[in-house]
């Protein structure tokens, strides 16, 4: 039951960015913005497109990846989460992921971008991750899992599916 409230919570909030507001929190500013946020009512949100650039190699059934997440702007992003899916599940057991990063699924691993200024790039983020067995070529996908609540009107630009060789070479995206 608590699922569902959870996922019934996480709908709202989506088709809320969806539809370019978000709920304001109760806790409001001075003035007719406080007493609007006390109310209750939606305020815009800020608008921002995000990018990821970077590559991936595949060695042995190890996979490296470094990535710059962007945001192209107009507005700031306060912080954002990536998330990272491979077409082959990621290895049994603990993987050491960096800080901001954790699994979330057999073959999913998602990573806080931190603050993302307008017009500007992000800290890298760099993981390695191991796979089950040792494939001879994956797919792995990159997107925006959460936008930190701004609306990216091109979201074309932070899609990205490469597909990723056991060769040693980088493959960039």
């Amino acid at each position: 039951m608590r699922r569902m409230r959870g996922l019934a919570l996480w709908g709202a909030v989506l088709t809320a960015v969806a539809a370019g507001v978000v709920p304001a929190r109760a806790e409001g500013a001075a003035g007719d913005a406080g007493t609007a946020r006390e109310a209750g009512e939606a305020v815009a949100a800020t608008e921002a497109d995000l990018s990821y650039h970077g590559f991936a190699v595949l060695r042995g059934g190890r996979v490296d990846v470094r990535l710059t997440p962007r945001n192209h702007g107009p507005g700031d992003v306060s912080d954002a989460t990536v998330r990272l899916r491979w077409s082959v599940p990621l290895a049994a057991g603990a993987q050491r992921l960096p800080a901001g990063c954790a699994r979330t699924g057999r073959q999913e691993v998602v990573c806080g971008t931190g603050a993302l200024p307008a017009d500007g790039p992000g800290e890298a983020i760099v993981l390695r991750v191991r796979l089950r067995g040792r494939p001879a070529e994956m797919t792995m996908d990159v997107d925006t899992l959460w936008g930190g609540g701004a609306v990216d009107r091109n979201r074309a630009n932070d899609r990205q599916r490469v597909l990723v060789l056991d060769t040693g070479d980088a493959y960039f995206f």
